[in-house]
């Protein structure tokens, strides 16, 4: 009569811990203490739990110019999320759980350092070049980041994919 009751007991322990928002692994099982200070706390997007295409709601899309959900897929190893806008531009948000903005300034010479509400970015751009070209990188973390970028179907106006991406940068800046 024990055994049963406190698998019961167990059971329910389990489901309220769940319920209450205990933090649990991938496999579902609780994290330990220690652990779960550190996950909470830990950026959304190094602990690859950002969805890029949630990232944008349909005001926010309107905001940006968008006027079409995203369609999911893979940059490398990372989520990322493609918006276009047929004849005009199109939008990539990459999640990047593994460059920190340190990684990509130098990577990125023509990196200039932003400030978009709580997160340190860079802006990357060839003004000369004109390309129509640009990103914003958003860090999320020592070695995370998010990363937005813009091109412009004339190839053409750099400044305007920068605004686009500045615009998509300060929408999606709350949600990181």
């Amino acid at each position: 009569m024990r055994r049963p009751l406190l698998l019961l007991c167990c059971a329910g322990v389990a489901v309220l811990g769940t319920a209450c928002g205990q933090p649990r692994t991938e496999a579902g099982t609780p994290v330990a203490a220690s652990a779960s200070a550190t996950t909470a706390t830990a950026p959304a997007a190094s602990r690859g739990a950002l969805d890029p295409c949630a990232l944008l709601g349909p005001a926010d899309r309107s905001a940006a110019g968008l006027t079409s959900p995203g369609v999911a897929k893979r940059v490398g190893e990372a989520s990322a999320c493609d918006y276009t806008e047929p004849g005009t531009f199109g939008v990539t948000i990459t999640v990047d759980g593994t460059s920190g903005l340190a990684d990509l300034r130098t990577e990125h010479g023509r990196a200039e350092p932003l400030r978009i509400g709580a997160h340190d970015a860079l802006r990357v751009a060839d003004e000369q070049a004109d390309d129509g070209t640009c990103a914003v990188l958003l860090g999320t973390g020592e070695s995370a980041s998010v990363h937005v970028d813009v091109s412009n179907s004339s190839f053409s106006d750099t400044a305007l994919a920068c605004d686009r991406a500045r615009t998509v940068a300060d929408l999606i800046e709350a949600r990181l």
